[in-house]
């Protein structure tokens, strides 16, 4: 749960913030989200530009923050207040002066935004201050009264670098809008790969962090990818070209090799992108290209993930500090899954710091350790995926079937191609049944083979067909009769409440009906995000991203009007895309069907409005509303309300985004998510066929941790009649929008 910041409770306080280092989108949502949080609760947030630069630089470089100072930059890369590396910094003499010019300003908490570089100098300079302070008073650049009013340095830290490098946290600030870059990048390059039948190696950023490359490579589908964490064996060189033979072989048109700029063999050289090159195709015989990504990684608009989760980063670290007493060590904070955690500082940069030398002393499982769960995961899958001989596996009498049933999901294709790479490389016969269970009723499946499933993972829609059919009970004769015949051992369902309703159904009467007495396993996808024994489903990272774009240009065609916004997301009951995509978005205000809409609240924000307006100079009003979030509150409605109260100050207007939202290419975190919820329906699957059993269950990602629950129990835990779990985490955001999207007025 979001810690609660209460109005006026830390009066008096004065607060820095800074980011420093390599900038990662991202930063300018953590530097609002702090600034606005220090405002709510009263205290005065100091802006330092430059970094560590303008704490030493002092005069304008460190200047109170208001409000309005933090509008109009969620949407932009990069850091607005700047940041520089500062090695003067790291000096005595460096340290001296920061120390001095907080001081004088009554600043004595710091919010940090950085690599591991800036962190660790944060944790120097707190160590420090005691005796930096002493010697400033003792040589008359603060007074005695001043030292003793600021005894201790209080601060967070945090993770702001593209790189994903930081140990105990899932994903620092700027990743996911990288991986965006790169696989932008990565889905270009592999429609003119294929064209040429020409293999491209692709490098991208990283240091010694080889997350970027690893997660590109399995979003990818990319044939190699070498890593700074698992140097590669000595005749490596030949073994990726075995590798990339085997695959054209297989039928594959386009080959890509990736590697990450700090990949090294195992004595420790480097390995280039123009030395792979040159080896593909003195063994291949054909040509190769090289591409080079670098600093557009760290540009362009934050994704929408990187919007949240800044925000909510930095909302808890201004918390933070507005209560910390200074007695414990600062922390950095980061995330655990959908969580938020606080992480010893000095621990997390030691452990970040200690890769290196665990690789050079080949600690293997070690690193895996650090680097953590989906790290882990994905190198296990990536290894099994990319490898074309596994692909050759002599056809099973253990055939399992992969359908998708429910409203289209963006990484349905990623699932599915998932399942049949890995159901083949385990010894399984993989069959496609089109058009969920109607198609499965009328016997409407035929088997799948690499080849055929090969470039889904960037598809969007559903190429097997979907529907949201749920099965009557006299249909349950004919389904049972087409597993049958079909001969099918085990059934993977991909889809949303009607995959689980469905499901749910088999599992009810399966006792009756020989062929349904097989074990069957839920991935869940839909963009609702509303399945039970998950905090995220596939497809919901794409369709918040598309809300959160279409925010983006509705604020930009207002901006030379006075302008009140009222946006309807999808989600049916659950307002997960409403009140996330405001929140990343920049909405003053959401509706939604878990809250409800009343004729007092709505009273209170249209005075709030008009008040905004009038006193604090607004030109724009955003409020995104869920599509079900009141029968009779409609989007006309509430639009129609905000335009006659508000007698002339600005004009109103409606957007619906309606079905765009299930459209388009499923994003990084969407095939990757796909990619390992499906590796593990594919492991319960291949273990329930093995030994004779026959359980019913779903999969799902919570605390970043991929799990398996029954299908009863699941369900158990939701809120049938409004088709939406009980206990939703992202519910406890609401707070965080009020907060920092909503001034008080």
């Amino acid at each position: 749960m979001a810690t609660r910041v209460s109005p006026g409770t830390a009066s008096g306080l004065r607060i820095g913030v800074l980011t420093g280092g390599g900038d990662a989108q991202g930063m300018n949502a953590a530097l609002r989200a702090v600034v606005r949080t220090c405002l709510t609760a009263g205290a005065q947030p100091y802006a330092i530009a430059e970094g560590y630069q303008g704490m030493i630089d002092g005069g304008d470089a460190i200047r109170p923050f208001a409000w309005e100072d933090a509008s109009g930059i969620l949407n932009r890369g990069g850091t607005v207040i700047g940041t520089f590396r500062s090695r003067q910094f790291m000096t005595h003499e460096g340290m001296l002066a920061a120390a001095a010019n907080l001081v004088t300003r009554g600043i004595d908490r710091l919010v940090v935004i950085g690599g591991d570089g800036s962190l660790t100098g944060l944790n120097e300079f707190a160590r420090q201050w005691g005796a930096l302070l002493d010697e400033l008073a003792g040589g008359g650049t603060i007074t005695p009264e001043q030292r003793d009013a600021h005894p201790r340095l209080i601060f967070a830290g945090l993770a702001g670098s593209i790189d994903n490098d930081l140990v105990g946290t899932d994903m620092t600030i700027g990743v996911d809008s990288a991986l965006h870059r790169i696989q932008d990048a990565i889905d270009a390059i592999a429609s003119t790969a294929a064209s040429h039948q020409r293999c491209f190696v692709v490098e991208v950023m990283g240091r010694d962090c080889g997350y970027l490359a690893l997660a590109t490579a399995v979003s990818g589908g990319c044939d190699y990818v070498l890593l700074p964490e698992l140097p590669p064996e000595p005749g490596w060189e030949q073994a990726m070209c075995d590798q990339l033979r085997r695959s054209r072989l297989a039928g594959r048109k386009d080959s890509i090799v990736i590697l990450a700029e700090g990949a090294t063999t195992r004595d420790g050289q480097p390995i280039s992108a123009e030395s792979v090159r040159a080896t593909i195709e003195a063994s291949l015989g054909e040509e190769a290209r090289v591409t080079i990504l670098g600093h557009v990684q760290r540009g362009g608009t934050p994704s929408a993930y990187d919007r949240w989760a800044s925000t909510l980063l930095g909302y808890e670290a201004a918390a933070y500090v507005l209560s910390a007493s200074g007695e414990e060590p600062g922390p950095v904070f980061g995330f655990h899954g959908e969580r938020v955690v606080r992480l010893p500082l000095v621990q997390a940069v030691s452990d970040t710091r200690s890769v290196p030398d665990l690789v050079r002393s080949g600690e293997r499982d070690r690193i895996l350790d650090l680097r953590g769960n989906e790290f882990r995961d994905l190198v296990r899958i990536f290894q099994e995926l990319s490898d074309p001989a596994r692909t050759q596996a002599a056809p099973t009498d253990k055939r399992v079937a992969v359908m998708h049933v429910g409203a289209l999901s963006p990484g349905m294709n990623t699932a599915a191609k998932t399942a049949v790479w890995l159901g083949i490389s385990r010894g399984l016969t993989m069959v496609g049944v089109r058009d969920g269970f109607i198609g499965l009723a009328g016997g409407d499946m035929s088997e799948l083979t690499w080849k055929d499933v090969d470039g889904w993972n960037q598809e969007g829609g559903a190429v097997l067909g979907t529907r949201r059919h749920v099965p009557e009970v006299e249909e349950l004769y004919a389904i049972s009769r087409a597993l049958e015949s079909g001969q099918i051992s085990g059934l993977l369902v991909i889809g949303g409440w009607n995959a689980y309703e469905a499901v749910q159904v088999l599992d009810a009467e399966r006792s009756r009906y020989p062929g349904l007495q097989i074990p069957i396993v839920c991935v869940p996808a839909g963009i609702d995000n509303n399945l039970p024994g998950t905090a995220t489903s596939v497809g919901a990272d794409a369709a918040l991203n598309l809300v959160v774009d279409c925010i983006d240009k509705v604020k930009m065609s207002a901006s030379a009007s006075q302008r009140c916004f009222v946006i309807e997301t999808m989600g049916k009951d659950c307002g997960y895309l409403a009140l996330m995509g405001g929140l990343a978005g920049g909405a003053e205000q959401v509706y939604l069907n878990e809250t409800s809409i009343t004729l007092d609240g709505l009273r209170e924000d249209v005075e709030w409005v008009k008040r905004s307006f009038d006193d604090h100079g607004r030109s724009f009003f955003l409020a995104v509303r869920n599509e079900n979030a009141h029968p009779d509150y409609t989007t006309d409605v509430l639009a129609n309300l905000f335009d006659a109260e508000g007698q002339g100050r600005y004009d109103t207007r409606t957007l619906i985004i309606g079905h765009i939202q299930q459209g388009g290419p499923p994003t990084p975190a969407d095939r990757l998510l796909a990619t390992r919820l499906t590796d593990a329906a594919m492991a319960r699957l291949a273990e329930q066929i093995s030994q004779g059993a026959a359980e019913v269950s779903c999969v799902g990602s919570v605390g970043n941790e991929i799990r398996l629950t029954g299908i009863r129990e699941a369900m158990e835990g939701t809120d049938r009649s409004h088709q939406r779990p009980i206990d939703q985490w992202w519910l406890d955001l609401k707070p965080v929008l009020d907060c920092v999207n909503r001034e008080m007025a």
